[in-house]
């Protein structure tokens, strides 16, 4: 069975510990999709020079953030890696294995709702953050085989992630952060991929909205493995300050 696709607008890390209604959505997410024989998730925490896939048989929980209670320390997804897919996705993309390293939050942070026993095998594949979207798009489109080989592709980041100008306690949206989201979810809809790759090129809300790449560049991992006639599914279609959680399916 051709598994979807998915981009997942992950946020706060507590959206992996909290009762909210992303962490409810993507719980709902897990129960609902086919079971995957293993994940492939491309994290915006994990930036490299080069590509990796992540080697280690039991891969360690990374608590890659600072300043939130220690329950989210506390917290163990014990989910285990699956060394034929890490060399599998590597032979794909061109990556090198990396067998130390561990599940950033990214990853575990939606999984641990979608799949709370830790009994779907997780490989994580860098991003090349040096590289423009159309170096991730090309790349991703060399997965495609994965989807029929029971393969879950996740990419987990934001759409719309300015930390410089959040405003703590206030979830109003900036005006700007609204339209990007609606201007991504719009080309989406066209098939503009083309436009999502070089996203700079979208003017100054872009730039507003993606000052770094790392949690954008995860989108385009689902949008290149699209398929012709799949429709895009929205999910968590919300957004908070200048933070969209805004996540899509494709191949449901």
């Amino acid at each position: 069975m051709r598994m979807p696709a998915l981009f997942l607008g992950h946020g706060s890390p507590m959206n992996a510990i909290e009762d909210n209604e992303f962490r409810r959505d993507w719980r709902a997410l897990g129960q609902r999709l086919p079971r995957p024989r293993a994940v492939l998730c491309v994290s915006a925490h994990w930036e490299t020079r080069g590509v990796y896939a992540t080697g280690a048989a039991q891969p360690e929980t990374i608590h890659d953030f600072y300043g939130f209670p220690q329950a989210l320390f506390d917290v163990r997804y014990r989910a285990p890696g699956d060394q034929a897919l890490a060399r599998r996705a590597a032979e794909l993309a061109g990556a090198r294995l990396d067998p130390g390293r561990g599940l950033d939050h990214g990853a575990w942070g939606v999984l641990i709702a979608m799949y709370p026993d830790a009994d779907v095998p997780v490989v994580q594949l860098s991003l090349d953050t040096s590289q423009p979207g159309a170096f991730h798009y090309a790349l991703a489109k060399k997965l495609a085989p994965l989807r029929d080989e029971g393969i879950l592709v996740i990419g987990s980041g934001n759409i719309v992630h300015n930390l410089g100008v959040w405003r703590p306690g206030d979830g109003r949206p900036y005006d700007w952060a609204l339209r990007f989201d609606a201007e991504v979810r719009k080309r989406i809809d066209a098939g503009d991929h083309q436009a999502l790759a070089d996203y700079p090129s979208l003017g100054a809300d872009a730039r507003m909205s993606v000052p770094t790449p790392e949690h954008y560049l995860p989108l385009l991992y689902a949008l290149a493995l699209q398929e012709k006639g799949e429709a895009a599914v929205y999910m968590n279609d919300k957004a908070m300050t200048s933070i969209s959680m805004t996540s899509v399916m494709f191949g449901a």
